[in-house]
């Protein structure tokens, strides 16, 4: 066997074995990806869960905001039918309008925002959103990283016919999504404050 066969043999082991070290790190960013999309998904079901039980709780003091109660129930139904982050995102920002519509009508009932069961509800719904925000994070600089990795030569060459493709970032399309859905119980700081009596008057002949 000749040199020149020698060289080739093991220029061609060496380039499949950096083939194979390059798929192997293709298919652990892969990977993170999934995983960090499961930990979104665990959240935003927790955050579906919840909304029943909220809407429940306001009903049995607004019974009459029907418009608003099946406002939430079809944005839930939609934001759990989604498939797609983008769809998804969209989904779950209208479904945080529909909290706020649903928050806002719970401000106008002191004894329901006095509820022990509606406070741990709202409280347990405000860590959820706490907790997605944190996942949306980490999904989307996991996706970033494999987005990249997928992008850049020598990679590319191998990441298309292998069956690597772009992924979606996880973006929420309403603001308020961006944050917890939150109910001041509290007065309004910026409220007038009562007027004062009239204080008595020192006028003669008052």
């Amino acid at each position: 066997m000749s040199w020149a066969v020698i060289v080739l043999f093991v220029v061609f082991v060496l380039i499949g074995l950096y083939v194979v070290v390059l798929y192997n790190g293709l298919v652990q960013k892969r990977n993170r990806v999934e995983n960090a999309w499961a930990q979104i998904d665990v959240q935003l079901k927790r955050r579906r869960d919840l909304i029943p039980n909220l809407v429940e709780s306001v009903k049995g003091y607004a019974a009459h905001e029907r418009g608003t109660f099946e406002a939430v129930t079809q944005a839930r139904a939609a934001a759990a039918g989604a498939q797609t982050p983008a769809a998804i995102g969209a989904a779950e920002g209208m479904l945080s309008q529909a909290l706020g519509r649903l928050f806002a009508v719970a401000e106008a009932y002191p004894d329901l925002k006095a509820n022990q069961n509606f406070l741990d509800l709202q409280a347990q719904l405000s860590d959820t959103e706490s907790k997605i925000a944190v996942s949306r994070q980490v999904y989307n600089d996991t996706v970033l990283t494999y987005n990249n990795a997928i992008q850049v030569i020598p990679a590319v060459l191998i990441a298309g016919p292998l069956g690597f493709r772009k992924r979606e970032f996880f973006e929420l399309e309403a603001p308020a999504e961006r944050e917890a859905p939150v109910v001041s119980f509290q007065p309004d700081a910026s409220s007038p404050a009562p007027p004062a009596a009239d204080a008595p008057s020192d006028s003669p002949g008052a």
